[in-house]
């Protein structure tokens, strides 16, 4: 096997050069081996084994109880099934805030130990001593501004972010700072449109939207809400490519039926 064959197609560098064209980035998450291979495999272009897996995976209602062991055991089973995209693997809250050394530790950890591209990280200026340590050992850093769910008992609500001018303005500001300390893309969440649009025009760095409009570089999506496996969360952003909550629920029931009615297995599945 070549080196060339080894290597993902998707790059930190790859995005970069995907915005200076004006080529959308596809992303979405994943937290499992098996549903990563299908989505690498439909050929998305960046992988998020998100801190969202407290909620979707763990039954959490926010994403603070994940750890950082949590995060790395899906990372690394997302990992093993990726060919072609990029990964990039959530920091977890408490494992980078406040204390750039632990920041350090957490983002070599997840290298390390899954083997992924990237880490992110949630939050501008304060937490900006961290970025720049874990840039300067060379490890890739995606950036979160707007709606930042590990601050959720600091906001108290999953509203909109930065619809007033004062919180505008220093969303710009830290989506300047990240972009000058070497951040390769930064998600923006949940902000009006118009503010993405401004963003994404003055920073180098790529954006990816979830709920931030149409201009930002590329978009992602939770997994679960797309495939419609979710039922009770229902934002205006999300649009529903499938109904698997519906379908497998049915599933399930047939298989039940036909169970209790002697039905499975037949004569020809059985030995």
């Amino acid at each position: 096997m070549s080196v060339e064959s080894t290597v993902r197609a998707v790059t930190t560098y790859r995005l970069t050069e995907m915005k200076q064209r004006g080529e959308k980035i596809a992303m979405l998450t994943s937290y499992d081996y098996s549903m990563a291979k299908i989505v690498d495999a439909a050929g998305i272009d960046v992988i998020l084994v998100g801190d969202s897996a407290a909620n979707v995976m763990a039954g959490y209602e926010t994403t603070l109880p994940i750890t950082l062991d949590m995060m790395i055991y899906h990372a690394r089973s997302v990992v093993r099934a990726v060919e072609r995209a990029l990964v990039v693997v959530d920091l977890p809250f408490g494992t980078y805030q406040g204390n750039s050394k632990v920041a350090l530790d957490s983002a070599v950890r997840i290298m390390k130990e899954t083997e992924a591209d990237a880490v992110k990280m949630e939050g501008g200026e304060e937490i900006l001593e961290s970025v720049q340590r874990i840039l300067s050992a060379g490890i890739p850093v995606m950036g979160h501004l707007g709606l930042t769910p590990q601050s959720i008992h600091k906001f108290g609500t999953y509203t909109v972010r930065a619809k007033e001018e004062a919180e505008a303005e220093k969303l710009v500001r830290d989506a300047r700072l990240l972009d000058e300390a070497g951040c390769f893309a930064c998600v923006l969440e949940k902000i009006p449109a118009a503010l993405a649009a401004r963003v994404s025009q003055e920073v180098r760095m790529p954006t990816i939207g979830i709920g931030a409009g149409g201009a930002c570089d590329g978009q992602v999506l939770v997994i679960h809400d797309m495939l419609g496996i979710n039922k009770g969360f229902s934002p205006r952003f999300l649009r529903r490519y499938a109904d698997l909550h519906t379908v497998m629920t049915d599933a399930v029931s047939g298989y039940i039926r036909d169970v209790k009615e002697c039905d499975f297995p037949n004569e020809k599945e059985q030995y």
